[in-house]
């Protein structure tokens, strides 16, 4: 029996022809306060989604490449446009640029790299996404957010995230909107179920934790998922809703917090490394550990990348997340 990787599930709440605002997602994970220090420059995103608008005001400065994988216009991997508007959305949250029109993504001034997974239609098979992380890790791209999932723990899907994490990518993955407003019942979605992922639910603006958001014990924070205004198809702008929505937040947060290692540490940081310093930066909302994990993810907190910090606290992040032992 054929199975897919799909989209997460979302929702189109608004289109917009014109904007010109940092969207309120950004501005609740505390970037802004920490662009004078870093806009994320020198570091890569690599997006795995139904491609990009590559033409769009906000976005066309930040893509340095990209690759199709799918079947969309006669499968020519030269071709990595995006007729969906969800990978759009995606790249216009981690990466829309400061240009004084439209909307300003948590690192405004990262890089793009655009591969398209998934079709038209949302949907993508699992060699797809496969070859997807396996360009990123060629690219020697810094971080891979992925905003879609699937219920079948598929084992070569496995092997490419561990093989990410093992040349120092961090991955990152919408929980899922599987959820059914009960923390009591798990709901699994794959790859952000893997232990060395980083799975991303998704929070209201009162910081309550989205309805429709998965529970898990493989949660490891919250951003933003509701009401969240970016970039889309055609230059425009819309609001969706989704934990889609909440992973690209946390890429761009780790963007930022990676630029900023780098100087403040003086060498790169290793995966978990990042993985400690990201859940450093988290509060809790006091919502269940199921469908919050670390809690918020928060740039200011605590202080910017304290060069010594307890090393019990470091180990114990890095056992959780399946990097010692």
């Amino acid at each position: 029996m054929k199975h897919d990787v799909r989209l997460i599930p979302y929702e189109v709440n608004e289109l917009a022809e014109k904007v010109n605002e940092v969207p309120k997602g950004v501005e609740l994970i505390q970037a802004p306060k920490i662009w004078d220090e870093t806009k994320g420059k020198g570091i890569t995103v690599a997006v795995l989604d139904t491609g990009c608008d590559i033409t769009h005001p906000d976005l066309q400065a930040q893509i340095i490449g990209g690759r199709n994988f799918t079947d969309d216009d006669g499968s020519n991997p030269d071709i990595f446009n995006d007729y969906n508007g969800h990978g759009t959305h995606v790249a216009g949250t981690i990466a829309a640029k400061q240009n004084d029109i439209g909307v300003i993504g948590v690192a405004p001034e990262v890089s793009l790299l655009i591969i398209k997974v998934l079709n038209k239609r949302g949907s993508g098979q699992y060699d797809w996404i496969i070859n997807g992380i396996n360009y990123a890790i060629e690219q020697k791209a810094d971080i891979i957010s992925m905003s879609l999932g699937g219920p079948i723990d598929h084992p070569q899907l496995y092997e490419a995230v561990k093989k990410a994490v093992k040349n120092n990518v961090l991955v990152v993955c919408a929980a899922g909107n599987e959820g059914d407003d009960d923390d009591s019942t798990d709901e699994f979605s794959f790859p952000a179920c893997y232990n060395e992922v980083i799975s991303v639910g998704a929070i209201n603006y009162e910081r309550r934790s989205s309805y429709f958001t998965n529970s898990n014990n493989e949660i490891d924070l919250v951003a933003p998922g509701e009401a969240i205004l970016s970039t889309y198809l055609n230059g425009k702008y819309a609001t969706l809703s989704g934990t889609s929505m909440a992973a690209p937040h946390v890429s761009g947060a780790l963007a930022l917090i990676k630029n900023l290692s780098n100087k403040i540490f003086e060498r790169k940081l290793s995966e978990p490394e990042l993985y400690a310093q990201l859940i450093k930066r988290t509060v809790p909302l006091g919502n269940s550990p199921k469908l919050e994990g670390n809690g918020l993810v928060y740039l200011t907190v605590p202080e910017h990348m304290a060069k010594i910090f307890d090393q019990k606290f470091q180990t114990m992040v890095l056992y959780e997340h399946g990097s010692v032992g």
